[in-house]
């Protein structure tokens, strides 16, 4: 009997999906029962089925800006969802480079992290330092534990309010419990269009962040281009290079 009772529990608890899992905190049951049907009606603005799509997020530092791009799992191209306002911001731009620069990290992520007992309500986390950074930053101390989140304060994360968080912690728990592992992250220092590294050069014209930026455009051209995400990986530079497969 007591043999059967653990097999019995140890399927109960593999049957219990990730939503469920983040629904058992009362900040997650909260944030469903107020913006569910928001969240919803986005989707449905874009005809975008609530069941089977997929995320991505772009942010721009200067801009302070967070786009929200989603299609369906079988599609190819992403669509833009919704933009959140950064709510505040630290740093200058540029990477993150070191623990405790107050940097906003630039680069491509994903998260890889959800915590909803965050001291700032409800928190997304991002792969930093990813492979790049652990090239280009202090090999000691390069920091670590940057989120999007609610609240309105940062030293080095993207706040968006207690209030804006609440519908993108469910994009992001319906997307993953819907099969994506990858929630990709993108941050750049601002839109890197021509007139944004124009500016770059003008007002930076000094910055040695300017060959990273360069390399950095390319990610941000191509899915301008095609509204398509490529596998990006990074060489033995740290430099983001997209890959033959």
């Amino acid at each position: 009997m007591r043999l059967l009772t653990a097999a019995f529990f140890v399927i109960m608890v593999q049957g219990v999906s990730f939503k469920e899992t983040q629904l058992q905190n009362s900040r997650v049951k909260q944030a469903y029962a107020e913006k569910e049907p928001i969240v919803r009606e986005y989707l449905k603005g874009k005809n975008i089925s609530d069941i089977g799509f997929q995320l991505f997020m772009r942010a721009f530092k200067r801009e302070k800006e967070l786009e929200i791009w989603v299609k369906q799992k079988n599609d190819d191209a992403f669509t833009l969802l919704h933009t959140y306002d950064f709510c505040t911001s630290s740093g200058t731009l540029g990477p993150k480079r070191k623990e405790g620069d107050l940097q906003i990290p630039e680069g491509v992520y994903n998260i890889n992290h959800f915590n909803p007992q965050s001291n700032f309500h409800l928190s997304l986390g991002l792969n930093y330092p990813n492979a790049s950074d652990k090239i280009l930053s202090d090999k000691k101390h390069p920091g670590g534990a940057i989120y999007i989140h609610g609240n309105c304060v940062t030293i080095g994360c993207i706040p968006i309010t207690d209030d804006k968080i609440k519908e993108l912690y469910i994009l992001a728990v319906e997307a993953k419990d819907q099969g994506q592992e990858k929630i990709p992250v993108h941050i750049f220092p601002t839109r890197m269009t021509n007139d944004g590294i124009s500016f770059l050069k003008a007002s930076l014209s000094n910055s040695h962040h300017m060959a990273f930026w360069e390399n950095l455009k390319t990610v941000f051209d191509d899915f301008e281009k095609t509204k398509k995400l490529k596998t990006v990986k990074v060489n033995h530079n740290g430099q983001y290079v997209f890959s033959a497969e």
